[in-house]
């Protein structure tokens, strides 16, 4: 079992999720139930699947919740994308976020590979 708040993927994480929560305030609000609450679920899946992870049993089970974790960061991603597209935010707001996903993965998968060396 692992502090998952000691975790500098979890932090990293966790500022994307705030990030996207402060962005997607200022999207229209007939988007409420839509993009908006898909960009927030998916933000927050990615802490909550690490934290997760960290509280099981086996360092497999921790790269399991990992890999879903990865999975949510790269449907972030393409709802980020999506939302370019659609013109609701601009490629200069998301740069940050996106170049914080990124490195959520990167980390993602450096600590995935400790998991399987341990």
């Amino acid at each position: 079992m692992h502090r998952f708040e000691d975790l500098k993927i979890w932090l990293k994480a966790m500022d994307v999720t705030e990030h996207c929560y402060r962005v997607t305030a200022k999207f229209p609000s007939e988007e409420k139930f839509n993009l908006i609450s898909q960009i927030r679920r998916s933000a927050v899946s990615i802490p909550s699947n690490i934290a997760e992870g960290a509280g099981r049993n086996s360092n497999g089970e921790f790269k399991q919740f990992l890999g879903i974790a990865n999975g949510s960061s790269y449907e972030l991603l393409t709802q980020l994308y999506l939302s370019e597209r659609l013109k609701l935010v601009t490629k200069e707001t998301i740069k940050p976020i996106i170049n914080d996903i990124v490195e959520v993965c990167k980390m993602n998968f450096s600590l995935q590979n400790t998991l399987t060396k341990s």
